[in-house]
C-alpha cells in the first residue's frame, strides 16, 4: 500500500474575503506564503518522506509547492488534472451564497460555463487511479485546492452529497491517505 499526501494552497485574498476562487488564478497573500514555508519546514523537521510534489497549474498552488520544495528539496512537477474546479458564474461570488450552496449539491450542474462535479470526479479519480496503479511505492504530495480536497476525500471515503458539499480543509493543512 502506498502513502499519498494532500495539501491545499496557502491563503489568498479571496479566501480572506470569503469569495470562490475556482479556476480564477489568484495569488497568495503574504500570510499564504508564510503558511507554505511553514508547511515545508514541518515536513522536513518531522521527516515526512515524500518523493515528488505534484501541483495544480494555478499560481496559488504552484507558489505553495515551490515554497515546500525549497524548504525540503523535494522535486516538483505540474499536474494539470489538479487544477481547481471551474465554478462558472459563481467565480468571485461569496462562498456561502445561498444559490451557490444549492447548486453545489447538483453534481451535473456546470454552473453556466464551469465544470460539473461529475467531470471533476472523472479527472481526479483518474489521477488517483494512475498513482495507485504505478509500479513501486513512490510517495506524492498533491498541492491543489479545496474543491480538489473534497474530491480526493470522496475517493477514499463514502459521503452524502450534503457531506461532500460541506467538506473541506484549511490552507496548508496536510492530509495523509493510504492508496
Amino acid at each position: 500500500m502506498k502513502t499519498l499526501y494532500f495539501t491545499r494552497h496557502g491563503e489568498t485574498i479571496w479566501n480572506v474575503e470569503n469569495k470562490i476562487c475556482g479556476a480564477t488564478d489568484i495569488a497568495l497573500t503574504e500570510h499564504g506564503h508564510k503558511q507554505a514555508i511553514e508547511l515545508g519546514k514541518r515536513i522536513k523537521e518531522e521527516g515526512i518522506h515524500i518523493d515528488e510534489i505534484l501541483y495544480s497549474p494555478l499560481m496559488r498552488a504552484k507558489d505553495t509547492a515551490a515554497h515546500i520544495s525549497e524548504e525540503t528539496g523535494i522535486p516538483m512537477r505540474e499536474e494539470l488534472r489538479l487544477k481547481e474546479q471551474n465554478f462558472g458564474r459563481f467565480e468571485s461570488t461569496p462562498r456561502n451564497g445561498e444559490e451557490f450552496l444549492v447548486s453545489k449539491r447538483n453534481f451535473v450542474d456546470s454552473y453556466e460555463g464551469g465544470e460539473s462535479m461529475l467531470r471533476l470526479a472523472q479527472r481526479i479519480y483518474n489521477l488517483l487511479d494512475d498513482i495507485r496503479d504505478e509500479e513501486g511505492d513512490k510517495v506524492y504530495l498533491l498541492v491543489a485546492h479545496n474543491g480538489i480536497a473534497r474530491m480526493v476525500e470522496s475517493y477514499f471515503h463514502d459521503m452524502t452529497n450534503e457531506e461532500y458539499a460541506s467538506n473541506g480543509i484549511k490552507n496548508c493543512q496536510l492530509m495523509q491517505y493510504n492508496i
